[in-house]
């Protein structure tokens, strides 16, 4: 196996925010040299890669020659320049997740036409090439568009209720999604090293903000039947075996009102979902992410102790240099843990930072975390 410890060897991380700073994190204890392309200087982060490149990661040239330097190359954002990577893969460069993984996810239609060639459930759906034909469509309201790229953390989501809300979006290729009536939003995050083995983390619920499509909090372990859970992990394995992706695997769920299970979307990625585990895991998705890319022995995926993360986000009217009003107060409550993503600006429903509460009980967790949201807020000095 390879001296990934003290030495030459680099590990190059395409995209430079807040999952590449929490991955970074990982990568610091065991000393690994890495190297992050981003095309902020000021982003989370600049100051903590050993090397810190400016950089496009939707433009070739930048991401075939910033793949050139490293030994092995992961991501923390899957909007990459997908000829670079095949080219790079061609050329013998290993990177993780996958190019034709990638391929797929990067675009909603095809990684929901994958769900169905696969036999994996998902919500019903058409593909759209154009508004135009969207326009034509005989659509039954209310339902779902989604952009087919290029969509994050509600972005290039709407709910359609009328034929006049089509006129507010953009022209681009999309999916037209049935409405789900369910009863809970699940995730499962699933690792997968290089060699083929396999795990996965609690089944956990995901509470989201009702007009910035975000979500507000993640609870873990999901207060859900053990007969549901176990449909839920289930249905993750039948994905993660579908795309043989290495690395992490965010797989979103809907868990429906007579308990069945679909599958909504996946990211190739550390992953919202996954941020309670780095207080409530024996091992955080962050350094399972870095286990699995570079082949190493998978962690322990069980909780410590139950948790539930808490978004911190830019708020309403506040564009400018941040702020963080009353984190002191949090910090006086027990089993409170923040964390700061380093971005200097806010503006409104930007990811800024999240709490992690931990506790015995998932409940009184729940409660504390109300509590904490309620208390600190991200502004503009």
């Amino acid at each position: 196996m390879k001296n990934y410890y003290s030495s030459n060897f680099k590990l190059g991380i395409l995209g430079g925010g807040q999952l590449g700073r929490m991955l970074l994190t990982e990568t610091q204890k065991f000393d690994i040299h890495t190297c992050v392309l981003e095309n902020s200087k000021d982003a989370p982060c600049a100051q903590i890669a050993n090397e810190f490149i400016i950089g496009d990661w939707s433009n070739y040239e930048d991401v075939y020659n910033f793949g050139k330097t490293v030994d092995v190359l992961t991501l923390e954002i899957e909007h990459i320049n997908i000829k670079a990577l095949l080219q790079l893969e061609e050329e013998g460069v290993k990177i993780y997740p996958q190019p034709k993984v990638l391929q797929i996810i990067q675009n909603k239609g095809l990684q929901k036409d994958f769900y169905v060639k696969n036999g994996i459930n998902t919500a019903n759906y058409q593909r759209y090439a154009s508004k135009k034909d969207l326009e034509k469509a005989k659509l039954n309201y209310p339902c779902i568009w989604k952009s087919d790229t290029l969509g994050y953390d509600g972005t290039g989501v709407k709910k359609l209720n009328t034929a006049q809300d089509l006129a507010s979006l953009p022209n681009v290729s999309c999916i037209i999604e049935e409405v789900i009536p369910f009863k809970n939003e699940l995730a499962v995050i699933v690792a997968r090293n290089v060699s083929g083995n396999i795990k996965t983390y609690p089944v956990v619920e995901m509470e989201f903000h009702p007009n910035a499509n975000q979500v507000e909090y993640v609870i873990c372990p999901a207060r859900i039947s053990k007969e549901v859970a176990e449909k839920a992990q289930k249905i993750a394995l039948q994905v993660t075996n579908a795309f043989k992706h290495v690395g992490l695997l965010a797989v979103e769920l809907f868990q429906t009102q007579n308990d069945d299970i679909l599958v909504n979307e996946v990211a190739p990625r550390p992953h919202n979902s996954g941020h309670f585990s780095i207080e409530g895991s024996y091992t955080n998705q962050f350094e399972q992410h870095i286990r699995a890319v570079l082949d190493l022995p998978l962690g322990n995926t069980e909780n410590k102790v139950a948790s539930v993360m808490v978004n911190l986000v830019g708020a309403v009217n506040h564009i400018g240099n941040v702020h963080y009003k009353n984190i002191e107060e949090i910090l006086k409550i027990d089993g409170v843990t923040p964390h700061i993503y380093g971005k200097k600006l806010t503006k409104p429903f930007r990811k800024m930072g999240h709490v992690t509460i931990v506790n015995k009980a998932i409940n009184k967790a729940r409660e504390v975390a109300e509590i904490v949201k309620n208390i600190i807020s991200v502004v503009s000095k």
